[in-house]
């Protein structure tokens, strides 16, 4: 088994999906290490050839990964070489397709990042929206949101808020339940004429009490009579108000925003945007 690995992920477009599928697939090999590098524009023949000895002299022979998401046959075939382990993510599929579809590929690079700038500026709204709505700030816009992620401090509610703009192109706003709506049992008017498309996250209250030490060691904040408190009536509150509940507890930020963003009733304006 291999201790390290130089990966090169190259494209003749921006390589960003060539990166991203590729590391997909590399995640599941967390023994292995893996020496990154991303060489996007590689359009031309000349280009690959000089792109592959610097890649050759770099790695010294051992045997590169190069995922490549290169249209061009004549461009793709210089790294076809025995010397790398070619992972062509685009000719065999795309070569499937226009048999499946009877119909001949367009081949042109960049063509879905070309023909997608309203979805660029779609995501780039609602960036802009959830960092204005985050942490219960301007709870009147409430209205223009797509996904009103609630809970108690600790619960994720800011990071799974950011990936969904960032990578669902969803407004996605957030509010603290703190103790002045905890101890009152009442949620804001902003977020009940929205509920529909309010999702409470919670987790345990041993995993909540944890998280917290961390930062906050010793406080009541952190103690877990306080974190069973705060959980069991942010709970009772949901459930008062119909408010779909999301565990968040040993789940990636990528897993939640997926879970949430599926449940009944909310928006799914995009799905994750992707480009090579």
């Amino acid at each position: 088994m291999w201790n390290t690995k130089d990966v090169y992920y190259i494209s003749d477009s921006t390589a960003l999906l060539a990166e991203e599928m590729g590391r997909s697939m590399l995640c599941q090999f967390p023994e292995i290490g893996f020496n990154e590098e991303k060489i996007p524009f590689v359009r031309e023949k000349r280009d690959a050839e000089l792109t592959l000895a610097r890649i050759m002299k770099q790695s010294g022979g051992l045997q590169p990964l190069i995922f490549c998401t290169i249209m061009e046959v004549e461009v793709r075939q210089v790294f076809a070489v025995a010397e790398v382990e070619l992972i062509d993510l685009y000719g065999g599929f795309l070569d499937r397709l226009e048999h499946t579809l009877e119909a001949k590929a367009l081949h042109q690079p960049g063509f879905y990042r070309n023909r997608d700038d309203a979805k660029t500026e779609k995501r780039v709204e609602a960036i802009r929206y959830t960092l204005e709505h985050d942490d219960g700030k301007k709870t009147e816009g409430y209205d223009q949101a797509d996904i009103i992620l609630i809970g108690v401090s600790r619960t994720g509610k800011t990071p799974v808020s950011v990936y969904i703009a960032t990578h669902m192109g969803l407004k996605a706003a957030n509010f603290p339940m703190t103790a002045d709506h905890l101890d009152a049992y009442e949620l804001p008017t902003d977020i009940l004429r929205n509920r529909t498309r309010a999702v409470g996250l919670t987790v345990t209250p041993q995993f909540l009490h944890r998280i917290r030490e961390e930062r906050y060691r010793g406080s009541k904040y952190a103690q877990l009579v306080t974190c069973r408190a705060e959980l069991q009536r942010s709970e009772q509150l949901y459930m008062q108000h119909g408010i779909q509940i999301v565990h968040t507890e040993g789940k990636s930020i990528e897993e939640l925003s997926a879970e949430v963003t599926n449940l009944p009733g909310i928006c799914k304006k995009e799905r994750k945007l992707s480009a090579r």
